[in-house]
């Protein structure tokens, strides 16, 4: 069990195919309590209830400040720790240059890098307190080329910040033994691109991957496993690519 009695937060894992739910669940299979964190409580209860008595679904807006942290309080009240917090919840948009506004632009980086912030600053306390923890920040293969499938360049920039945020906890962290690393996916098939892959675009995308498959959300779960175990106890500050070779550099 590689996450024995390890309290688990994951943001934005209600999705049934989505990421946070893929790492969730394999979180829960290696020992760890799950803690499904979403916008909507019933459904990160359901999905919470999926793998057992003993995780827990709650409602959070990673966007509110106040709400990361009365979530992280109630993980704390009941468990009494948080060993690992992976920072998930994320949202794109489809947009060219010149069609990104101000809201198109609030909404994508108040999800994907404001969110991470806040959820890093609610459980960092609690990880200095018991000198130990694994952040996990969730960036994306948009981040280091300069732009993805289906994201405009706002999701770029708030990936390639996320980046850059983790970086800098991990090396302000690093005293308190919390370790910090991002994961940077590629073209993963979940809830949200599910719809928009046609056969046709799957076979154009395919022939630049040297594995020749799009990923799955397990593939970017069994990443998580690893950054939160200990496994990887003298890594910080790293981005680990899940890519299939989409991006080699």
């Amino acid at each position: 069990m590689l996450l024995a009695d390890k309290v688990c937060v994951v943001t934005g894992a209600a999705s049934r195919r989505g990421i946070g739910r893929a790492t969730a669940k394999l979180f829960a299979l290696h020992g760890g309590r799950a803690i499904i964190l979403d916008l909507d409580a019933e459904q990160a209860q359901a999905a919470a209830s999926e793998l057992g008595e003993a995780h827990r679904g709650i409602a959070c807006d990673v966007t509110d400040k106040d709400a990361c942290t009365a979530a992280i309080e109630q993980v704390v009240a009941e468990f009494g720790r948080i060993d690992v917090l992976v920072n998930n919840a994320g949202i794109t948009q489809p947009l060219k240059l010149m069609d990104i506004g101000p809201r198109n632009y609030d909404a994508v980086l108040d999800v994907n890098l404001r969110g991470t912030l806040y959820m890093s600053q609610a459980a960092v306390p609690h990880m200095r307190k018991q000198r130990s923890g694994s952040i996990i920040c969730m960036s994306s293969v948009s981040a280091q080329r300069g732009g993805g499938i289906f994201g405009g360049p706002h999701y770029s920039a708030a990936k390639a910040g996320a980046l850059g945020l983790a970086k800098a906890m991990a090396r302000e962290l690093g005293p308190d033994n919390v370790r910090v690393n991002s994961i940077t996916p590629g073209l993963i098939q979940t809830d949200i691109t599910g719809d928009k892959l046609t056969d046709e675009l799957k076979a154009e995308i395919i022939k630049g991957i040297p594995l020749s498959r799009l990923g799955n959300a397990e593939d970017i779960a069994r990443a998580c496993l690893f950054l939160a175990s200990d496994l990887s106890s003298y890594i910080t500050g790293a981005t680990i690519d899940v890519n299939g070779g989409m991006l080699i550099h």
